[in-house]
């Protein structure tokens, strides 16, 4: 994953100072400690093949760290593996999940939009990074 969104936005680091990189990388960083939930997909063969978490965010959970390798993109696992999240949630009776993604992850934002999320303002640290979306989807 990070080596795929580091490729993508690799020329707009260029653009930033050094606190300014420093500021995106810390809003980007997950302390694993904070990870409340883990759901993992696994291919036929055994092998790994999506991940994403959730950690607690102000009443809510935000979704973090989905990625979907690229030999199953295509195939429905990401929405399952959304689907997954928002069914954890509701067992801890959350009633809503908010997440951040940048404006070059096409796919993931009609991911999002086409499963409920709506665009809210750009929330906590992710206002460090000058490409931040944020999504809400109320369960």
């Amino acid at each position: 994953m990070d080596v795929e969104t580091t490729a993508m936005y690799a020329g707009r680091a260029s653009d930033q100072t050094d606190e300014e990189t420093a500021a995106v990388m810390a809003a980007l960083t997950v302390d694993p400690t904070s990870i409340v939930a883990t759901v993992i997909a696994i291919d036929d063969d055994g092998t790994p093949v999506a991940h994403a978490a959730l950690r607690p965010f102000e009443g809510e959970l935000e979704v973090k760290k989905v990625f979907v390798a690229k030999s199953v993109r295509g195939r429905g696992v990401s929405r399952a593996i959304m689907t997954e999240l928002e069914r954890i949630a509701r067992e801890r009776d959350i009633h809503s999940l908010v997440l951040q993604t940048g404006d070059l992850q096409v796919p993931a934002i009609a991911l999002y939009l086409s499963m409920g999320y709506e665009l809210i303002p750009v929330y906590g640290k992710y206002a460090a990074i000058p490409f931040a979306l944020c999504y809400r989807k109320a369960l």
